[in-house]
């Protein structure tokens, strides 16, 4: 699909008592219930690119637009006169990529991070010239063959994955089908980070195989990772524990309840040199923390790394014991003077309400500590400004007393 010319495009309007201030100074969204939806707005298809106006017809935004999503426009170019062709796409993806070489001597990271980066719904992940795509909008979806040769054209990239894993895409009524868009791949990708070497299957594995993410918070754990005993709880492919090797731990354990993950894991740490010096422990991780805790079982160093126990308003306070009982159970293992790392990456759990909960345990382990370090997302995962959701991961650094 490729955008009419701006004078032919359709248009969507505000309600009339919806301000149009919001959208004015930067917001991304426009919501279903703010907009005048006829009969005939409701037959536009999904992902053609419309001109967004206020109620008294003012322009406010190129936008993606799907009716039957909830959110209904996702702004693309505030430019009346742009157009959405293969030449926007490659000269946003230019400025994704300018970032991420600036900021990264190696081409592995997050090259597009949704609206922060201009594209929203798109995620992209580059392992050297390998790229994982998550298109979480129908805009996006249907468009893929121009984002293939435009990303072919920017970076070089030689493979490019289709990953429909993400929750998402159902709500844009869009498909869940992985697969190889151009090139080929086999097996799990090396990936060297903070002098470990990680194996991200992005085929098979969880997101995209690999959590960027991170990336800078592994290496803050590194500096406090000599001559420990370490434990990262949650571990996916090793990203705490193998960072905590590199770093000159003793021992990690890495504890998952995906073996196929912690699989990996092994595989990492006998490509880093680790392997001597590294165990695995596959189960829930709740049951396997209460398990050690009953064992008596204490480390220098603890990392809990969950999924989102808070994904969206509804499950906020659901999240939010959970992330409780985690940061008692954690603090519970450290023994005296040592380190409890607790992680967050659901966005409706802001830092405030994290940090309260994580402390509370804390303080219902019978354990008092200090706040060391407070880390985010690294720069390949920018922040959209106004919009909270792209500012959803938390890690809080403790030392135990």
């Amino acid at each position: 699909m490729t955008d009419t010319a701006p004078q032919t495009r359709p248009q969507i309007r505000l309600r009339p008592n919806k301000s149009p201030q919001r959208l004015r100074h930067g917001f991304p969204w426009a919501y279903e219930n703010e907009l005048v939806l006829d009969r005939r707005s409701r037959k536009i298809p999904a992902g053609t690119v419309v001109d967004l106006l206020s109620s008294d017809k003012e322009h406010l935004a190129v936008c993606a637009f799907n009716p039957s999503s909830k959110i209904a426009c996702r702004v693309l170019d505030r430019a009346a006169s742009v157009q959405i062709n293969q030449d926007w796409l490659e000269n946003r993806l230019a400025q994704a990529l300018a970032l991420r070489e600036r900021c990264y001597d190696s081409p592995f990271y997050r090259l597009v991070h949704a609206e922060a980066d201009g594209f929203p719904g798109l995620i992209i992940d580059r392992f050297d010239d390998v790229l994982v795509v998550q298109p979480n909008a129908a805009w996006i979806e249907q468009r893929l063959e121009m984002l293939v040769l435009a990303l072919e054209r920017v970076t070089g990239a030689t493979t490019i994955i289709k990953n429909a894993s993400s929750r998402a895409r159902a709500l844009e009524g869009l498909d869940g089908e992985t697969r190889v868009l151009c090139g080929a791949t086999e097996g799990a990708l090396p990936v060297a980070m903070n002098s470990a070497i990680y194996q991200a299957d992005v085929m098979g594995g969880q997101k995209t195989g690999l959590y960027f993410d991170q990336r800078d918070n592994h290496a803050f754990a590194a500096r406090l990772a000599q001559n420990t005993r370490a434990l990262d709880v949650f571990s996916h492919v090793g990203g705490f524990s193998l960072a905590a090797l590199a770093g000159g731990a003793a021992s990690a354990m890495a504890v998952d309840g995906s073996q196929a993950a912690l699989d990996l894991a092994t595989q990492g740490a006998a490509a880093s040199g680790f392997g001597s010096s590294f165990t695995t422990r596959k189960g829930d991780a709740f049951e396997v923390m209460n398990e050690l805790v009953d064992a008596h079982e204490k480390f220098d160093l603890v990392v809990c790394d969950p999924p989102a126990f808070a994904p969206s308003k509804p499950t906020l306070d659901a999240g939010l014991r959970a992330y409780e009982r985690i940061a008692r159970l954690g603090a519970r293992l450290v023994a005296p003077g040592g380190y409890l790392v607790l992680c967050s990456c659901s966005h409706a759990a802001d830092l405030a309400r994290f940090r309260e909960v994580s402390l509370r345990g804390i303080g219902r382990a019978g354990r008092q500590g200090q706040i060391i370090h407070t880390g985010f997302a690294g720069p390949d995962h920018p922040v959209h400004p106004h919009l909270a959701e792209s500012a959803y991961l938390k890690a809080i650094f403790l030392r135990l007393l």
